[in-house]
């Protein structure tokens, strides 16, 4: 009989790489980052929530094996202006790629970081600075007792 296998969540385990990641880097751009898996459900142009780290699953290809799956994270990076917002994309995706884990067992660059402006309705007239990157993360299995 086949092993019964599961990945654990890589959009958690992403986002909480960060989180740890990120606390107490002495870089300014750094400072008052909040890292999650959804955009805030109050930012508003009065309460943009910057700078704001968002990890999403974008796709997950477990290997016929099931001795792998590969992910990919979207990582997007809001900050105060263009500059910040890659600086802070491109530390971000520099500690992903360092990274191994209980979750994530190693990282691969996808593309990016790539920069733009998110001008929604609700946002403010000027739009918001973001820079955003992908990464393909290698989860590892985890057996479970059938």
């Amino acid at each position: 009989m086949k092993p019964l296998v599961v990945f654990g969540d890589v959009q958690a385990a992403g986002a909480s790489v960060l989180r740890a990641a990120l606390a107490g880097r002495p870089e300014g751009f750094v400072d008052g980052v909040t890292v999650g898996t959804r955009v805030p459900g109050d930012r508003s142009p009065e309460t943009p929530h910057l700078p704001y780290v968002m990890v999403r699953k974008d796709s997950d290809f477990p290997h016929s094996s099931m001795a792998n799956a590969r992910c990919t994270l979207r990582v997007t990076v809001w900050h105060e202006d263009d500059d910040q917002a890659h600086d802070l994309a491109m530390l971000c995706q520099a500690l992903l790629l360092v990274h191994s884990g209980s979750v994530i067992r190693g990282v691969r660059p996808g593309t990016g970081p790539m920069p733009a402006v998110d001008e929604g309705a609700e946002r403010a007239a000027s739009g918001i600075d973001l820079s955003t990157f992908t990464v393909l993360a290698n989860v590892k299995p985890q057996v479970l007792s059938a």
